[in-house]
């Protein structure tokens, strides 16, 4: 199966107001596709009805060019979300939220990687801590951490940048950079720029005015 996905003549509605109509997306292995629009034009809706959490929409979300209603479980299988609030549990330490994760999605359970992961986010002498104790930025680097630990072609990244300083931005534009280059897909909003992602595509949404591609 080619790794595409692809939305047809998507609309959705929420409370009387359109978020968008008429949208069109492709994405395809090797490329990298920033949403971006103002608060409120339905970036993160339309994340999550890609990924198959929403479905009372309008239009056609396809997989490899097959409907999602048929084939969610195999889009699931290849799919690293990552929402806009960092997701990690405040009672578990960070080493636990990572083995949490892998065991929630049928990854065998690999202590030394989740070590090696945390330690590549910058966290490493930060592994046996509860959550609550780290910084906002910290367990956003806790749940990045899941990029290099679990491997999934098509990553669905809401706000990745959100608390992370200098550093945690360079680290993760290369990460995107690099996982594109082999062959992954990358589907990111987010207020940062990307200047140093190479081929990126970008889309525009907007109150009244649907969808909008804009060059690189």
């Amino acid at each position: 199966m080619s790794l595409c996905l692809h939305a047809r003549n998507l609309a959705c509605e929420r409370d009387g107001r359109w978020l968008f109509r008429g949208l069109e997306l492709e994405l395809r292995g090797g490329e990298v596709l920033r949403v971006e629009g103002p608060n409120g034009s339905g970036k993160t809706t339309l994340l999550k009805i890609l990924c198959g959490q929403i479905g009372d929409v309008e239009g056609e979300v396809l997989w490899g060019g097959r409907p999602l209603s048929r084939v969610r479980a195999e889009l699931f299988s290849n799919l690293l979300y990552l929402g806009h609030s960092p997701g990690v549990k405040a009672h578990l330490s960070a080493l636990e939220n990572l083995r949490w994760y892998q065991a929630m999605g049928g990854d065998a359970v690999d202590v030394a990687a989740c070590f090696a992961a945390l330690a590549r986010v910058g966290l490493a002498g930060f592994e046996e801590l509860p959550t609550a104790q780290l910084s906002a930025g910290q367990r956003r680097r806790v749940a990045l951490a899941r990029l290099s630990l679990t491997p999934r072609p098509l990553w669905v990244l809401d706000e990745p940048f959100t608390a992370i300083d200098v550093d945690g931005v360079a680290t993760l534009e290369a990460q995107l950079a690099d996982h594109a280059r082999r062959g992954g897909a990358v589907l990111v909003t987010t207020h940062h720029p990307l200047t140093d992602i190479p081929g990126l595509r970008r889309l525009r949404l907007g109150a009244n005015v649907g969808l909008q591609e804009v060059a690189a």
